[in-house]
Order: C-alpha cells, then structure tokens, then sequence
C-alpha cells in the first residue's frame, strides 16, 4: 500500500522529527524547517511525535492514493485539492484508493506538511528518515522525491476528522522578529557593531535553503579575523567576512569557522524558514532564562489547543 508522486513540486522531502546526537560523526540534524506546522499535523493524525511526513516547500505536490487512509496538510496557505476539489487544511481528511492529492503554490508561508494516518513506513538511517539531500541520508536513497516514488503507508479506515479552528492556527507574515541569546563571540562585536545589529531591518535574500538564511541589511564587522572552526549550534548566526548575517537552520554544516554574534530562538527560526525571498527580519535580545520560559510556554500552548472534531 503506497502513495504514488505524480508531481514532486519544487522541493518535497520525506521528514521526521530530526537525527538527533549525530554531530559526533558529522551529521546534521534534517527535521522540519517549521516544527510548530509539523506537530500540529501529527497531533491532528492522531500520530505520535516525530512520525515520518511530506515536508513540501513553495508548492505543486501531487500525489495519487493507492489505499484508503486520511491525511492533513498543515503549514503555508498552499491550496489543498482532492481530485480537483479544493479541501480545508489544518484537518484531517479522508482518501480512497485513486484519489489524486494536490498542493497548489504557496501564497503565504512557503513550508507546508503532508501526513497520513500512522505515518510513511520509510526505512530510517541512522535513526531517521530525515532527508538530508547535502549528505545523501534519509528519505528515499538521500534525494527529493521525484516522480515515480512510492511511498508506503498504511490502509487506515478509521480516525476521528479533528481540525484545528483558523483563531488558533498560526499566521504567516512577510515579517518576523528573531529573538537572539547572546554567544561568547558577542563581546568581539563592538557596541557600535551590535547596536547596528540589533536596531535595522534585514531581507531574505534569494540565496536561502534548508541550511541557512543568507540575509541582506547593514553589514556588520568584527574584532575577529578568523578562528579555529567549531561545532554549530541550530540557529547560530554566522557573520562573515561581508557582514551580512546568515541563520544557520536544520541542514547546517556541524563546524565552521566563522564569527557567531549569537543564536536565534529556536522557536522563531521555524517562523524564519516560513519567510520567502524578500521577506523582512528584525533581530532582539533575550537573556537565556527568557529563551527557556518562552519555549516551555510555546511547548505548553501547542499541546493545550483543542482540537475540535467535525462530525460527518
């Protein structure tokens, strides 16, 4: 029992919640780009945490069901169809053997997240199935889906069709805000230097992916010439030697060796990776017992949201 691709789109990968405690051996984290869209699409399934899905990036997924289960699509405003019907997102819907699934192109958000019913049964590498394309891990052989894949799941016949009410679902935007926590490299930036940074608006450049988001905006300078590379934390914010920020995301390098004025908030660097090319980014400051409150209570809200149950 499998979904079909018809249509890859421009980026479809196979995503779990994340290889997590490779670093030692150079490998990356993967995972979703927008981890709050991502829970919500398993917690809507029924699914446990971290169940294997179809991160779908700017749009134009098509799919076709070999088997009778139910899906949802979370995330961007990508327009959902069922064989040509458009169908609600943020709730869980059937399919049948046959049905045609497509994702139009984003119109705002660029991340959008397909699931299923218990999940794609895609066989994991080294403890994931988080495709990770840089180093050829995960997903199906290390690749983007292409036509012609086969995706395995389960004939499902039964699931309670929750939804998340639209007051409640997250809103994209065409701007966002990056709380950072200061690193130890911080104080080689100058007060000058860190004010720059703290108080202009930059722009999603066009040269933006999985590992990173190169920004545009003031350039900024540093005490450093250069130092030894080091391990990299997710969200580390990479200054080199042209001044113009990077946040480092999922797919990042696991040493580099180039200044870090801090590290954003994991919590908004999945609203970051929602931003397209254009998109403005503003940068504050939040001590690390603000960055730890903030995300327990982000934590605590996601899992208190009810989820309402449409009866049919």
């Amino acid at each position: 029992m499998t979904m079909e691709v018809l249509q890859p789109g421009l980026l479809s990968l196979i995503q779990d919640g994340g290889r997590l405690g490779k670093h030692r051996i150079g490998l990356t984290n993967g995972g979703p780009l927008d981890p709050e869209a991502f829970f919500y699409c398993n917690r809507l399934l029924g699914n446990p945490e971290g169940t294997t899905v179809i991160e779908a990036s700017f749009g134009g997924l098509q799919l076709r069901s070999q088997l009778d289960t139910f899906i949802c699509v979370t995330g961007a405003t990508m327009p959902l169809a069922i064989n040509g019907k458009e169908q609600p997102l943020w709730e869980v819907l059937p399919v049948a053997a046959g049905d045609t699934i497509s994702l139009d192109f984003a119109k705002q958000g660029c991340r959008t997240y397909l699931g299923v019913a218990d999940g794609f049964n895609i066989e994991p590498s080294f403890g994931s199935t988080a495709t990770v394309t840089r180093e050829n891990i995960g997903g199906l052989n290390g690749e983007k889906l292409a036509p012609g894949n086969l995706l395995p799941c389960k004939q499902v016949t039964e699931r309670k069709r929750c939804y998340l009410p639209a007051d409640h679902r997250p809103h994209y935007q065409d701007m966002v805000t990056l709380r950072v926590i200061p690193g130890y490299q911080q104080h080689s930036f100058n007060r000058l230097q860190q004010r720059r940074f703290f108080s202009h608006a930059y722009t999603v450049s066009d040269r933006c992916d999985r590992m990173g988001y190169r920004l545009e905006g003031p350039a900024i300078s540093c005490d450093i010439e250069g130092i030894l590379s080091e391990g990299i934390c997710f969200g580390a914010i990479q200054v080199p030697a042209d001044g113009q920020p990077i946040v480092l995301l999922n797919d990042r390098q696991t040493i580099g060796g180039y200044p870090k004025i801090g590290s954003a908030l994991s919590l908004d660097a999945g609203h970051l990776a929602q931003l397209r090319p254009g998109g403005t980014v503003h940068f504050a400051p939040i001590s690390l017992h603000g960055a730890h409150n903030a995300l327990h209570l982000a934590d605590s809200f996601m899992r208190r949201q009810p989820l309402m149950e449409r009866r049919v």
